[in-house]
């Protein structure tokens, strides 16, 4: 059976992004029979999960899902779990997005791509449109570290209170020494 790991990027961020690279290269050396995906999503929310279903949709029938989310994208990785019925694993995911996300109204350039583009309150009402209610928390990993500098560790906590969860002091919310779990995120989705 094929199988595939999907990798979301968050906002304002890439498929260049250091986490993206690093899954990659691990599945790469270690895991070649695993295809990664890691969708350039758009900007906006509604159009980043069209690009979603539109990268799940195209892999061959019967594949093997397992998802991985970064931020914004374990937000959207959280949607994918509960969807196609797949396990995710949720490094620093954004809780409440339209009410995070209501602070950055107005004009933006994503780092990585350079692309512009205005952030509107039509935006924050596309987030709160594709939350999902966790119904299988078996399915999920978190792994927060609690000095990131954006999301609050609490809110990850508690929305996600009955899933496995791994937090650890201090980091950032890049992550700090994500790569240290490449084997264990391969293992836990079951690819």
């Amino acid at each position: 059976m094929a199988s595939a790991l999907l990798y979301l990027h968050g906002f304002n961020s890439s498929p260049a992004s250091l986490k993206a690279t690093q899954i990659a290269e691990w599945v790469a050396a270690r895991r070649p029979d695993i295809r990664v995906v890691i969708p350039a999503q758009p900007s906006t929310p509604a159009a980043a999960w069209a690009c979603i279903e539109q990268a799940i949709e195209a892999l061959p029938e019967g594949t093997l899902l397992g998802v991985v989310g970064s931020s914004l994208g374990g937000f959207m990785a959280t949607r994918v779990a509960e969807r196609y019925g797949c396990r995710a694993v949720l490094v620093n995911p954004a809780v409440r997005p339209h009410e995070l996300l209501a602070d950055y109204l107005g004009p933006q350039q994503n780092p990585y791509t350079g692309e512009r583009y205005d952030l509107t309150v039509a935006h924050m009402a596309e987030l709160e449109a594709l939350a999902v209610p966790v119904t299988a928390p078996e399915r999920l990993w978190v792994l927060q570290q609690e000095a990131d500098e954006v999301l609050d560790s609490r809110q990850a906590l508690a929305e996600y209170r009955f899933a496995r969860f791994t937090m650890e002091c201090e980091g950032n919310h890049a992550f700090v020494g994500f790569e240290r779990y490449c084997a264990q995120i391969v293992r836990f989705l079951g690819l």
